[in-house]
């Protein structure tokens, strides 16, 4: 396609050509002239001197004398009573009142068209019947037949065309089927019908005809004024192909019949046998669940796409022109949001597309070639002789015989449904059917004989077995009885479905509850898997085996006498070859749909590779899970694991092809070939022991029905089986080592630092019970076990097994050197030879270090294994948690120092006896964040035990000061021991060094996805750690001593996905201070950025007044008492510590510049922080993240200024009903911070969120605060100047969400363009207009009340980092919300302001980090500044102005002259800063300027 170089007006064209006939009016009429954005369209003229083309296949637009539309898009009175929220969405706005309906989408679509036809043909003639009254029929819906009828006749009349020699351009608009009242099927064929019936008719009655048909049902993307435009796409196509509780299998399968039934209707080519007419769909056949406004990247059509601001409809006319112009086959899909470039015929094609000039004959035919199986039995011979039951009714599940089974039941998916079981060929609608009758586990139709599932094998032991399912329907019907799986569930759904199947167990009176043995069948995890790739997070092996964990732990509480078979995930991705085989015929759009994450990636491709690993790690967490012996603490209870399908392929013929026959027509779900040979699989499974059960490879071969014997006469179990489970699934530990170059050095080296991981030889390990590795092995539960010291799988020393299974540091350099020794292995004390050179002690202390060191050198010295001169040694040290645990009882003897002096002494031992040896010094972990699991009583950890283990750390509570001397202690550890490296004590021999290894400076506990920790992390007593944290322990120490000084991790994750990384050509070496090329500069340890923004004040020690003031004037910090906060996000704190997506929308409400009080002053600089310096008891404050502990802080999430009153009077309410505060004596103060939301949505709405609606809202809320509140101090707080932020969104890179999102107006302008000046000039004026309200004198009139704007945020500037980007440390993950950084800064400002008078309060500050920024009050000044007390009133205000009061003018005057000198300042800055270079850390101090 040529592409388009200059702009024209399309309304020009509109105006001066475009022209409309209707059935009722035969008059010439102007079409309406509406202005339409103009676009970029520059078409040479066609030339009009030849003659019109005689065939349809070679029509030029210069030949089109007449252009028509027939249709809708659909009914959308039906779609507005069935959606309300529909109906809003669809109102128009005052400014676009021509388009509320889709027959002005289609008018606007026309009127495209026509202009741009008549670019080449300017004499072209509109007709169009559309919305006439006439055309609608009594059901409301459109009869397009009639519509077609009055078209014809309007253009047979038409004085300005000659109908039969012209050539007419008509578009049909086919309407979605209408459901009102009928069912899906018929309303589809009558839909069919009609559209038949229709083209039929234009067939026999026009001439000349090219006609485009647009169907609406496969319109894939329109554009809707609503908050979530994907929201409202998915409901207006679900309306038009499928109702409203359309299961997503339903709307797939709807949508691929109605596909199927329009590719029938076209492919007969009924339409193609004259050479002057022919039908065009101009919709893109594919799926419709794609993402919203996709952009396509060919080079056919541009990508570069101008917002449509006035005309969004026009789009659709410029995409349909464009498809016109596209060949068959390549249609492109129609985008609402955005105007596409309009394309030109070009020299080789001038020429409108058909199917005959694409080289297209028709749409590709089905291949009904393939063989088509006869109807046969699906049934099975018993082999079995012996059916009989037990003699007694069994007590033990362990001696369950198959006729012991009374009652039958299933928990599962689609598979379990039946969906398609019994379905014929190609039937593929029929794949909604659910033949419950026909289902492997649990169905029950007919018998064995002819159908073959394990229902009908066990009826062959016991006639009278209940519970299994028949015929066909949903969970819900009677005859689906116990078979209680649903059609789409994942593993969520399970724990439901079982609540559900014993409510129906509990209340059949055929039932025996109590006594009746009981088979039950779980299956689950395809969906799941399918869907893994769009939320990775949501369908974790973790939490898949989390809800399987769920659903198994109701059946275990409250169901007697059962046997759970519990069915492992197939191998899935064994359907993509079904799937690629382009000679079978599968419906591949509803398989795209069903399971794209399997379908489609390419071979070989990440996405595969993932979806491999999380397949297995679904099949291995369920054999963990069962293997932990958790179901099996009762004698008449257990769940075993049937593996019969974790190895399965795909079934082929002889030929070597996917053989499909054993697939519903859908090629996705079984067909009754496969749920019988399921069936036969589960079946063998259940009677062969644990470790010795078959995993079916071929689902195509015979299956053989074995049977129970009298020397094994029950089904199998762990303990029938003399079966012992290990402790984990091996390999779910284990890693892959992929580094290249793993050769030594070519000559030994004489230098530690050149020393190389494969020159490695010998391993040791110093340390406490972390180390010893208590508990690693252990069971869940099994707390008794935790003396086990599981040594062959410790993180720094244990060799077990390979790295294949266990990853380990010593498995991890036997990848480089094989010959590695010194790692221990197996369970045992430190007195065991298998414990080799790990001398670590459970409960040893750094005291015990030096101890530890002698016995070590003894046995490397003594070891005819070692070479003690020659080898090459790492030893890895780690130590200091049980010095913590105990550093309460005694700080002096667990000082700082004596730590540091232990560790000292036992350093100076192996630097002065041990030749050759790099020594990794592991830093101190963190270990405040594992209180959290003692904490939260819904963790299953024994907090009876938190005293044993760690009194001084694990049982304290937030707020108390035992937590933050344990904090500090934990930073003086760390840097005692930093400082210990630093000193250069280690580095005086070419064949010796300590390392620092800072990793566990900060650890991040693991979480499930519903928030609570993941304590699959840590062995039974939930203090130590279990393999799976080992594992990754050694990953991150590895990885640590491979960087280099300075580069060195310093925090630690349990939940990342840690990557082994490799030795590099030009860094080969183990990273020392000498090959990193480090000079010791110091890392302090203290300092943590991320995690400490406290502040220090050293303001002399102020008592509140002798006499409560009666004065707000006279009010000093100290007389605070009370403390309260409304507004917004940024006054709750979302966000503050979030890390991702998941924990964004929390409220860190105790972090809240404001109003928060988490921790105290020297940790988290906040308001009340700083008050309590003044006042420790103030109240109001919040806490944490839960509203329990918000105070009063009635700030909500999304808040805007019309939401302020509300907060007003909930915090009003709060107060005088709280025991804790004396509402009409205590002092308080409120800060109010809103007016974000507003700007960032005032361009949406200007009316809603005009400057004088914002203002009026502020005055309600204070006159509420003013009439209500005795004793109160108003911090209002001015809004944000939001313009800064454009700079984020530009340049930064990182951020969760796009701004767009968040703050349309704001972040959606572009640089320099009106509609940002309008923006910034609306947010200058929401600050102005506060001021001068408060200012007003207004609030004055009360001797204890005072409202005082507080201008810090006036004037904003973004910091930016030395490489001139901008500095998101002060910002949440979203760049939009503050960081706690953020907040502290904040509230070093607004106390800042509240000490300096009005009229002289900075509007601009230095948000660099400084914890000595905070002001005092002084011996001049102790009191809170106010308009009265900084001068700007008299001492006394008079209603009556009498000469003596100053006027409430001088006030602004004062006020707005102050806020002017900040900002001329600012400007000056600024002038400054944009000449000179970005703004840096060691400009900040200069600059005085607001930075987030």
């Amino acid at each position: 396609m040529e592409k388009l170089a200059s702009s024209l007006w399309l309304a020009f064209f509109l105006g001066t050509a475009a022209h409309v006939l209707t059935p009722k009016n035969d008059m010439k009429e102007q079409m309406e002239t509406e202005p339409l954005r103009s676009f970029h369209f520059s078409c040479k003229m066609q030339s009009s001197s030849r003659s019109a083309s005689s065939s349809v296949h070679t029509l030029r637009p210069s030949d089109i004398k007449a252009v028509a539309a027939i249709g809708d898009l659909g009914n959308i009175e039906d779609s507005k009573a069935k959606h309300p929220d529909l109906l809003q969405s669809l109102t128009p706005s005052p400014s676009n009142l021509s388009y509320s309906t889709e027959r002005d989408l289609i008018q606007a679509n026309m009127k495209t068209i026509l202009a741009l036809v008549s670019r080449f043909s300017p004499s072209v003639r509109y007709y169009s019947s559309v919305g006439n009254s006439s055309a609608v029929s009594r059901s409301r819906t459109l009869d397009l037949l009639n519509q077609a009828k009055e078209i014809v006749k309007s253009m047979k009349e038409s004085q300005w065309m000659d109908y039969h020699n012209d050539w007419k351009l008509i578009t049909v608009f086919h309407p979605c089927p209408f459901q009102a009242s009928i069912s899906q099927a018929t309303s589809h064929l009558n839909s069919m019908k009609q559209l038949e019936g229709v083209l039929d008719f234009l067939y026999e009655e026009v001439p000349k005809a090219f006609v485009n048909l647009v169907d609406s049902p496969l319109l894939t993307f329109l554009h809707l004024p609503h908050s979530d435009q994907n929201y409202v796409r998915d409901i207006f196509l679900k309306l038009c192909i499928c109702s409203s509780d359309c299961s997503r299998l339903e709307d797939v399968v709807w949508r691929w019949s109605y596909q199927d039934a329009l590719e029938n209707l076209l492919t007969s080519r009924k339409y193609d046998l004259k050479d002057d007419f022919t039908v065009v769909l101009q919709t893109p056949l594919q799926e419709v669940n794609m993402p919203f406004a996709t952009t396509r990247q060919d080079n056919n059509y541009s990508t570069k796409k101008t917002p449509v601001l006035e005309k969004k409809f026009a789009a659709l006319g410029v995409g349909l022109w464009n498809n016109m112009l596209q060949p068959v086959g390549q249609k492109q899909l129609y985008y609402f949001t955005e105007m596409p470039k309009a394309w030109c015929p070009t020299q080789e094609n001038p020429y409108f597309f058909t199917f005959k000039n694409s080289n297209c004959s028709s749409f590709p035919v089905k291949s009904l070639t393939e063989p088509i199986s006869q109807q046969r039995s699906f049934g099975t011979n018993i082999p079995c002789i012996d059916r009989s039951p037990s003699n007694t009714v069994p007590v033990s599940v362990h001696n369950l015989r198959p006729a012991d089974i009374k009652v039958i039941g299933a928990l599962g998916d689609s598979l379990t449904a039946g969906n398609g079981a019994g379905s014929s060929p190609y039937n593929v609608i029929d794949v909604l059917t659910q033949y419950r009758g026909l289902s492997w586990s649990v169905g029950g139709n007919e018998n064995i004989s002819t159908v073959t599932t394990l229902t009908n094998i066990l009826r062959e032991f016991n006639p009278s077995l209940l519970g299994f399912s028949t015929g066909k329907g949903t969970e819900n019907t009677p005859n689906a009885y116990l078979n209680q799986a649903v059609a789409g569930a994942r593993a969520q759904d399970i724990p439901s479905q079982a609540k559900r199947l014993i409510d129906l167990m509990k209340t059949d009176s055929k039932i025996n509850f109590q006594e009746d043995w009981k088979l039950v069948t779980l299956f689950i995890g395809g969906n799941d898997l399918c869907g893994q790739c769009d939320d990775p997070a949501h369908y974790s092996p973790e939490n898949f085996t989390s809800n399987i964990q769920t659903a198994l732990d109701i059946l275990h509480k409250e169901v007697p006498r059962v046997f759970v078979n519990m069915v492992t995930i197939l191998h899935i991705t064994t359907l993509r070859k079904l799937y690629q085989e382009n000679s079978i015929t599968c419906p591949r759009l509803i398989m795209r749909s069903l399971c794209p994450c399997v379908l489609n990636p390419g071979d070989n491709s990440s996405e595969i590779e993932m979806l491999e690993f999380f397949n297995r790690r679904y099949q291995e967490g369920i054999h963990r899970l069962i293997e932990s012996g958790r179901y099996d603490t009762r004698e008449d209870f257990t769940v075993v694991v049937q593996p019969f399908l974790e190895e399965s392929r795909m079934p082929t013929t002889p030929e070597g092809l996917p053989d499909s026959s054993y697939f519903a027509p859908d090629c996705f779900h079984f067909h009754q070939k496969a749920h019988s040979q399921v069936a036969r699989a589960v079946w063998n499974n259940m009677l062969e022991p644990l470790g010795e059960k078959s995993k079916l490879q071929a689902l195509e071969t015979v299956i053989t029905l074995k049977c129970p014997n009298q020397v094994q006469p029950y089904l199998m179990t762990y303990r029938n089986s003399n079966y012992t489970y290990p402790n984990e699934t091996a390999s779910i530990y284990g890693s892959q080592m992929l580094c290249e170059g793993r050769v030594p050095s070519i000559n030994p080296p004489t230098s530690v630092h050149s020393l190389k991981p494969a020159d490695v030889q010998i391993i040791a390990a110093l340390g406490d019970s972390l180390t010893a590795g208590n508990g690693i092995g252990s069971k869940p539960n099994d707390l008794v076990d935790m003396t086990t010291q599981y040594r062959g799988l410790s993180w720094s020393i244990g060799g077990d097994a390979s790295l294949k299974s266990v990853t380990t540091l010593p498995n991890i350099l036997c990848e480089f050197n094989a010959n590695l020794t010194g790692y221990s292995t197996g369970t045992g004390s430190l007195s065991e030879p298998t414990a080799f050179l790990n001398q670590a002690l459970p409960s040893a202390q750094a005291e015990d270090l030096p101890d530890q060191v002698k016995h070590l050198v003894k046995l490397m010295k003594n070891d005819s294994r070692i070479n003690f001169d020659t080898d090459w040694k790492v030893i890895t040290v780690f130590i200091g948690v049980h010095d913590l645990c105990n550093y309460c009882k005694d700080i002096n003897h667990y000082s700082a120092v004596n730590f540091s002096s232990h560790v000292q002494e036992a350093l100076d031992l192996l630097h002065a006896e041990v030749p050759k040896a790099l020594v990794n010094l592991v830093e101190v972990m963190d270990l405040l964040p594992l209180r959290q699991l003692f904490l939260d009583s819904r963790l299953p950890c024994p907090t009876h035990l938190a005293e044993d283990h760690c009194s001084c750390v694990l049982p304290i509570r937030e707020g108390l000061s035992e937590l933050v001397m344990i904090k500090e202690a934990i930073q003086a550890y760390q840097s005692s021991l930093q400082k210990l490296v630093e000193s250069g004590r280690y580095d005086t021999q070419e064949d010796f060094t300590v390392v620092l290894q800072p990793f566990l400076r900060s650890i991040v506990l693991p979480r499930l996805q519903d928030g609570h920790p993941d304590i699959s992390f840590f062995a039974p007593d939930c203090f130590h750690l279990s393999q799976k944290s080992h594992s990754q322990l050694s990953g991150a120490l590895w990885n640590n001593m491979l960087q280099p000084l300075g580069e060195k991790s310093v925090s630690f994750s349990f939940m990342d996905n840690i990557t082994l990384s490799c030795p590099t050509l030009h860094q080969p070496f183990l990273g020392t201070y000498k090959n990193s090329n480090d000079t010791h500069s110091p890392l302090e340890p203290s300092k943590k950025p991320s995690q400490n923004w406290g502040s220090d004040l050293s303001c002399p020690g102020q008592t509140a007044s002798k006499k409560s003031p009666t004065s707000v004037h006279m009010l000093q910090p100290s007389d605070i008492q009370v403390i309260a906060a409304l507004g917004d996000s940024l006054t709750t704190a979302v966000g503050a510590k979030a890390t991702g997506l998941n924990d964004l929308k929390t409220a860190w409400r105790g972090l809240s510049w404001s109003i928060g009080s988490d921790e105290t002053l020297e940790t988290r600089t906040t308001l009340p922080n700083i008050l309590k310096k003044f006042n420790p008891n103030l109240s109001g404050f919040s806490t944490g993240t839960q509203k329990e502990t918000a105070g009063f802080n009635v700030a909500e999430g999304g808040a805007t200024a019309q939401n302020l009153p509300a907060q007003a009077r909930e915090l009003i309410k709060q107060m005088k009903s709280s025991p804790d505060i004396n509402y009409k004596e205590d002092w308080k103060l409120v800060t109010i911070l809103i007016g974000a939301n507003d700007l960032c949505q005032c361009c949406l709405d200007k009316e809603t969120f005009s400057v004088e609606k914002y203002a009026k809202h502020l005055q309600d809320t204070l006159d509420i605060l003013y009439k209500e509140l005795p004793r109160a101090f108003v911090n209002m707080v001015e809004v944000m100047e939001l313009a800064g932020l454009r700079q984020i969104e530009r340049e930064a890179s990182g951020c969760v969400l796009s701004g767009e999102s968040l703050c349309p107006c704001f972040l959606n302008t572009q640089e320099n363009f009106p509609e940002q000046q309008e923006m910034e000039r609306i947010n200058r004026d929401f600050q102005d207009r506060n001021a001068m309200m408060i200012n007003s004198g207004r609030y004055t009139k009360r001797e204890d009340f005072a409202v005082v704007v507080q201008p810090f945020f006036r004037n904003t500037i973004m910091p930016l980092h030395n490489d001139g980007k901008p500095d998101l440390s002060f910002f949440a993950v979203d760049c939009f919300h503050f960081s706690e950084r953020g907040h502290a800064e904040m509230a070093v400002a607004l106390w800042n302001n509240m000490l300096e008078p009005v009229g002289h309060k900075q509007s601009y500050n230095n948000f660099t980090y400084e914890s000595s920024k905070l002001k005092c009050p002084t011996s001049e000044h102790p009191f809170l500044f106010t308009s009265k007390n900084s001068g700007m009133q008299s001492s006394e205000i008079n209603e009556e102005n009498n000469g003596d009061t100053v006027p409430y003018w001088a006030v602004i005057v004062a006020a707005t002259a102050g806020i002017l000198a900040g900002s001329l300042i600012v400007w000056v800055l600024m002038a400054q800063k944009g000449s000179k270079r970005p703004w840096t850390g060691d400009t900040a101090t200069e600059e005085k300027v607001t930075a987030f």
